[in-house]
């Protein structure tokens, strides 16, 4: 994720976005931070995400990657 200020790494927060009509609403770490040119970019894990959560994120992850092509 992108943030103005670091957070702490091994912070546990609670992450939530939309990814297409999917929203995500789980626990997740702060792993460690990079600065970027706008700020700075902070990598997470989730903490035991569950299987069907994890199915679903995949999904959509996928669907971005590579949409269905339109015949």
């Amino acid at each position: 994720m992108n943030v103005e200020k670091p957070l702490d790494e091994k912070l546990r927060v609670e992450v939530i976005f939309h990814l297409g009509k999917t929203t995500i609403r789980e626990k997740a770490e702060m792993m460690f931070p990079m600065w970027a040119t706008q700020g700075w970019l902070q990598p997470f894990r989730f903490i035991d995400l569950p299987e069907a959560n994890k199915e679903v994120l995949e999904t959509s992850l996928r669907a971005l990657i590579s949409p269905p092509q339109e015949t």
